[in-house]
């Protein structure tokens, strides 16, 4: 139950770090903008509507949900590289590697 809340703080808690880190200024974005749309891109997780059962406690995400795959992840570091979408392309390269460390950590337990 633990591993479940904590990661999903971390859903939280990282994109404010990097938004606060990565856009501090007021003639860039806002911090709190910066933070609410990388937090919007655990949307990604609708695609864990698709299994069945659609949430399982001990089962990693990356490689089994259709968004949480490796020709998606590439399309995320493409979004990240480009100034008009790097904020959405930041948040979901965050959640996958909250996600990838998540599945790290049921390994190890």
């Amino acid at each position: 139950m633990f591993r479940a809340v904590f990661h999903i703080v971390l859903h939280f808690a990282v994109p404010g770090l990097i938004a606060r880190l990565g856009w501090p200024r007021a003639w860039q974005t806002p911090w709190k903008r910066a933070w609410l749309i990388m937090v919007a891109t655990m949307l990604v997780d609708l695609d864990h509507l698709l299994s069945d059962p659609i949430y399982v406690p001990d089962r990693c995400s990356i490689g089994h949900h259709p968004l949480h795959t490796w020709p998606p992840i590439l399309f995320y570091f493409a979004l990240a590289a480009h100034p008009r979408t790097r904020l959405i392309g930041v948040g979901l390269l965050i959640h996958m590697a909250l996600d990838g460390i998540d599945c790290a950590w049921m390994t190890l337990l």
